[in-house]
């Protein structure tokens, strides 16, 4: 059956009128499915029993419940789905204080093959739809408590840009969840055109996974970069960041010996100079099969301090989850075995 589930507001009046149902219908349905979150049509009690009827022969509103959850002692928690085309998907739930943020995934597996990533370890699987994408916000306990999405999950939200795109109008909309753009940030390795469109599109915030200014290196962590070079992506977001009043985060993974020498904080000055940005330092974990090692707290602070002593905002994120192995692709790949 079709879903109802990642129809936006104009595509579900689209339904209601190719069905000769009034067209007010559309907007009905959606505020039921994205503000007040039910799962079966029975419950949209102000649409008339008629017209329910008939949406129940032919569609389905597409939820599904989590196949498991993870809770961490620091209050994390990793949740398990399972999607139609039978492939597993993870998201994470982060509470800081007053912010809860949700990050969800937005593919099953990935195709850049990162060499720090267990998600890319697991290759490419399929492309989420946009109600596999808005389940994995609905239907987790905590919902109702999200303050914060990141498109940080498993796979590359900007290599299924029309699903996220889609997904990013449904949380945003009036008659969706009313979400404002700038509580979503979408995490990419930084994909040519696609991120071009996705800032036209979009007013969301941006991150991106640099983990090193130099192209030669970066390549050997991103093997994206051959074909997606930062220089030409720090251009791209130099001549467009401003005009959108949009600062941009880098992420940068520190790996002991890798990338954090003082030679990394010249260039990374030089790269960045004239772009509103921060740069989120995460540390390293071993993952099993990746020969990469985590840096001293001593690096990292150090790192940090020649950063910011350059004028470059720097932040350590804080690990999270790590008792229940809350990095991105590990519970998935242990339930596909």
């Amino acid at each position: 059956m079709e879903k109802l589930l990642g129809k936006t507001t104009e595509q579900l009046t689209e339904l209601a009128a190719a069905r000769k149902w009034p067209l007010y219908t559309g907007k009905q349905l959606a505020e039921w499915l994205y503000r007040h979150k039910v799962d079966n049509v029975a419950a949209m009690t102000n649409i008339p029993l008629k017209i329910r009827a008939e949406i129940e022969k032919e569609f389905t509103t597409g939820r599904s419940q989590p196949l498991s959850v993870m809770k961490s002692l620091d209050g994390t928690k990793k949740y398990l789905f399972r999607t139609d085309g039978s492939n597993y998907i993870e998201s994470a739930y982060i509470p800081e204080g007053q912010r809860h943020t949700l990050c969800v995934s937005s593919q099953a597996g990935c195709r850049f093959g990162c060499s720090f990533c267990m998600t890319g370890k697991q290759g490419f699987h399929g492309q989420l739809d946009t109600a596999d994408i808005l389940n994995q916000v609905l239907s987790i306990e905590e919902s109702s408590l999200i303050t914060n999405i990141v498109y940080m999950g498993m796979g590359e939200p900007l290599d299924n840009l029309g699903p996220v795109l889609d997904s990013i109008k449904i949380l945003t909309s009036d008659t969706g969840m009313q979400m404002s753009p700038r509580r979503i940030t979408l995490s990419t390795i930084g994909l040519l055109p696609q991120i071009e469109e996705f800032l036209e599109k979009s007013s969301c915030r941006i991150a991106i996974s640099l983990h090193s200014p130099f192209e030669d290196e970066r390549a050997k962590i991103v093997p994206a970069e051959r074909a997606h070079p930062t220089g030409r992506l720090i251009e791209l977001l130099r001549n467009t960041s401003a005009d959108r009043q949009r600062r941009v985060s880098f992420e940068y993974i520190v790996f002991k010996g890798v990338n954090h020498s003082k030679r990394h904080v010249k260039e990374l000055v030089r790269l960045l100079k004239g772009i509103r940005c921060r740069i989120n330092l995460i540390r390293f974990h071993p993952l099993p099969g990746i020969d990469l090692s985590p840096p001293t707290n001593e690096d990292i602070l150090q790192f940090r301090e020649d950063l910011e002593q350059n004028g470059i905002n720097t932040t350590i994120r804080r690990s999270r989850g790590m008792d229940i192995e809350a990095a991105c692709g590990m519970l998935s790949a242990r339930q596909m075995k």
